[in-house]
């Protein structure tokens, strides 16, 4: 009964809302994943690792995302809420372990051991990011842009909000930092089970509730950005790890932050209650939620006509609705997979080794540039996903437009940590969060309007394998095996490096991956051209139909 009460709720505006609110929150403490630099020095020290070593703990970790297949395979078959529940499950066994081992409650446990503990906390963000974005997309069918942005640029910030009040509140004890990876996440999905739910009625594409669902996604983008300059603040005046009254006001303020996107849906629940009121019998209250739930697909009307006139065996157009099958067998499909590794593999290298590369560039402390990487990679994936969205309505601009142009910023950032001048590793990280943010919320959505939305859970998962396929080729291989040949040996069976000559090969080669990205994604652009011009003109239709019910 109480089910059914709340899956009522998920079929209305506001209780739409409410569950992308909730989601929000999973997201903000789902980028565990990125916080590795944060605590990999304790645990290199106390296990006594080589680099090549404590990069095999982190392709370890990115490796669990390959079984994020399991959650794009259960995505269609269990409700959401299990799938929170599996993922904080795992992040609390993973992280736990690895607390009970830094904070030195237990002896180090064996190599292979921590891989699967580190394996175990990677897979548990898959599980919440599957929920999470499946649910939502579904839910606002009509702007996928907004929503991947608004969602994934909370990811980006949920790196610099774990490590800010790990400062404010711990004075970043890497154990304690542990501890809230663990606890954290399995609190907030506790909360996220009961509201975030697949509406199955009042999923709106068009029309007057497209501008409503906008000015929806323009409040919690705005909220969404003053969190990051109020983040980027703290980290660049360092107030908020001061400890006593100072830190106690900086965590306040910053909870307060984070619960005022609750005033979305609450605007919206009461704006449909004054129509309740306003309704003048019980026909116009029905007509007033007929017209709320009328649908439209995204391309135009006379696309499914076309698919219909195909013959037996003939393979769907790019923007209809793909098999797993149809769409591993698309040139495009390997287009977008391979420019994307391109992008995320070579920004996982660069979050992953932050603790090394700022020790080889004299810096005690890489939190700031970890939370820098955290907090311009929110801007990058928040701006790229409205503003992509922007031009698809107004100049039918392809998307991965918008990837081909990160990948020429992503290269101009490793030329220029590659020289190793003063400041380089700042700037290097400010340029690559960027980046990286824009990859993430651009390819979700491309994904999904190339492809279709049934089997996208599964889409999505195996183009996150880039994760882990990325991880083990540039930060795993790449990175490991060029620092251990620059570095020296130290006692207790490590190895140190200092100086810039460290990671300046393997920024070359990272660089020249980023122009084979770019070459990919013009490609795609190219060939998605027709597409986006077809989206374009659907969401022009939508408009003008909603201003003639208007007039």
């Amino acid at each position: 009964m109480v089910s059914s009460a709340l899956d009522a709720m998920a079929g209305t505006a506001w209780g739409r809302w409410l569950g992308l609110v909730a989601a929000v929150w999973v997201q903000c403490v789902s980028g565990n994943n990125y916080t590795f630099s944060n605590y990999s020095d304790s645990i290199k020290t106390l296990m006594g690792l080589t680099q090549l070593q404590l990069n095999g703990l982190s392709v370890a970790k990115d490796v669990g995302k390959a079984f994020g297949l399991l959650a794009g395979l259960a995505s269609d078959r269990v409700p959401t809420w299990l799938l929170l529940a599996i993922g904080s499950l795992e992040g609390f066994l993973g992280y736990g372990a690895q607390w009970l081992v830094v904070s030195k409650t237990v002896a180090p446990l064996p190599y292979w051991q921590m891989c699967v503990c580190l394996c175990l906390g990677g897979n548990s963000t898959t599980w919440m990011n599957t929920a999470v974005l499946v649910t939502c997309i579904r839910n606002f069918r009509g702007s996928r842009g907004p929503v991947s942005g608004v969602l994934k640029g909370f990811v980006g910030l949920s790196t610099a909000i774990f490590t800010d009040l790990c400062s404010a509140l711990f004075a970043d004890d890497p154990a304690s930092f542990l501890v809230m990876l663990a606890v954290v996440p399995a609190a907030v999905c506790a909360v996220a089970m009961v509201f975030l739910r697949e509406g199955r009625g009042a999923v709106s594409d068009g029309g007057a509730s497209d501008e409503a669902d906008a000015r929806g996604f323009a409040a919690i983008s705005t909220l969404a950005v003053a969190i990051a300059l109020y983040l980027l603040a703290a980290d660049l005046t360092g107030l908020g790890g001061d400890g006593g009254v100072v830190s106690t006001v900086f965590v306040t303020v910053l909870f307060i932050l984070l619960a005022a996107p609750v005033a979305v849906p609450a605007h919206v629940a009461w704006r449909s209650w004054m129509k309740t009121r306003k309704a003048a019998n019980a026909d116009a209250e029905n007509t007033v939620l007929d017209d709320s739930t009328t649908t439209t697909p995204l391309l135009l009307a006379s696309k499914p006509a076309a698919a219909e006139a195909r013959g037996p065996g003939e393979r769907p157009r790019l923007g209809e609705e793909h098999t797993i099958a149809e769409a591993l067998s698309a040139l495009d499909f390997w287009l977008l997979f391979s420019s994307f590794l391109m992008g995320v593999g070579t920004g996982l290298a660069v979050m992953n080794n932050l603790g090394q590369m700022g020790v080889a560039m004299g810096y005690a402390d890489v939190s700031l540039f970890v939370s820098m990487t955290s907090i311009w990679g929110f801007f990058g994936r928040i701006a790229s996903g409205t503003i992509s969205e922007h031009f698809i309505k107004t100049r039918a601009l392809p998307r991965p437009v918008w990837n081909a142009a990160s990948q020429v910023l992503m290269c101009a950032g490793y030329v220029f940590m590659a020289f190793g001048m003063p400041g380089s590793l700042f700037i290097g990280s400010v340029v690559v969060g960027v980046c990286y943010g824009v990859r993430l919320a651009v390819t979700v959505p491309t994904a999904s309007e190339l492809f279709g939305l049934k089997y996208y859970g599964l889409i999505y998962n195996i183009l996150i394998l880039n994760l882990p396929l990325g991880s083990f080729l540039f930060s795993g291989l790449l990175a490991g095996l060029l620092y251990d040949a620059q570095a020296t040996a130290t006692p207790g069976g490590g190895n140190t490096c200092v100086g810039a000559h460290c990671y300046r090969g393997v920024f070359s080669v990272m660089a020249v991956a980023c122009v084979i990205g770019f070459v990919l994604d013009v490609i795609l652009s190219i060939r998605t051209k027709r597409v986006y011009a077809k989206i374009h003109e659907a969401k022009k239709a939508s408009r003008l139909a909603a201003a003639q019910r208007v007039s």
